[in-house]
């Protein structure tokens, strides 16, 4: 029995050294998520989200074809991108939120996030934060409803090319072509007029240097831009009526 006893102690007591060796690499694997998320989000938790609405955020430049500076907070395309398509894909998500607070960036990139967000076929509601500014618009009108901050801004300004002067006929009636497409697109998913919208654009003596016009909370709503005032809230809320009413189409027998 004796002997038994010392073939057996080996064999526990190297279990027990085995434990004692996993349990650092654990806790190193949850400091590493721990420093990651206080890195990547300022805190050390993230709080779970238990519900069928994707939250999207188009924050700082839209980054498109050209690489911002490093110190510039951006959004690029080619990551909200997969992002929308697997919100549409995905049975668990029944609607999407758009929060915006961006000061605009590459026209072509912001105009394949609004084409995109304006093509799905689940209830989408933007909600304007800070800023949704230049290319921002185009984003924030492609949601079933639009809300604004009452202390937000959207700025209405023709297409620039980083600010140079335009010397070559075919450059302009490029770009040109480019800013229709953005009329276009914007008078065809909100309630403001083609005729409305071009004159907010090229309005003078609102901007130092500039033509265009920035439109304060209500007024983005008055000029028919935006579809209603309102925060978190009231866009949760409308979100929640929307994907109601898409689930009692859905139902609703075909006579």
């Amino acid at each position: 029995m004796e002997e038994l006893k010392r073939q057996e102690s080996p064999l526990v007591e190297e279990e027990g050294d085995k434990q004692p060796a996993q349990a650092p690499k654990e806790r190193k694997k949850q400091v590493g998520k721990k420093l990651e998320t206080i890195r990547e989000l300022g805190q050390t938790e993230i709080p779970e989200m238990k519900g069928s609405i994707h939250c999207l955020t188009i924050v700082g430049q839209v980054e498109g074809h050209i690489i911002m500076p490093p110190q510039n907070k951006t959004t690029k395309y080619e990551h909200v991108i997969p992002q929308l398509v697997a919100v549409e894909q995905n049975p668990d998500i029944e609607g999407m939120l758009v929060i915006l607070n961006t000061v605009g960036g590459d026209v072509e990139g912001g105009l394949a996030i609004a084409e995109m967000i304006v093509s799905m076929s689940k209830p989408t509601v933007s909600l304007v934060l800070g800023g949704g500014h230049s290319i921002g618009v185009p984003i924030a009108v492609a949601s079933d409803y639009s809300f604004i901050a009452e202390t937000a801004t959207m700025t209405v300004h023709p297409i620039r090319l980083t600010g140079l002067v335009i010397g070559v006929p075919q450059t302009y009636e490029y770009l040109d072509k480019m800013q229709d497409r953005v009329v276009r697109f914007v008078t065809r998913h909100s309630g403001v007029t083609e005729k409305k919208y071009r004159e907010l654009m090229f309005r003078t003596g609102e901007l130092a240097r500039d033509i265009g016009t920035v439109l304060v909370g209500r007024d983005a709503v008055e000029c028919g831009l935006i579809n209603e005032v309102g925060g978190l809230g009231q866009a949760v809320q409308k979100l929640k009526e929307l994907i109601h009413i898409q689930k009692e189409s859905r139902r609703a027998p075909i006579q």
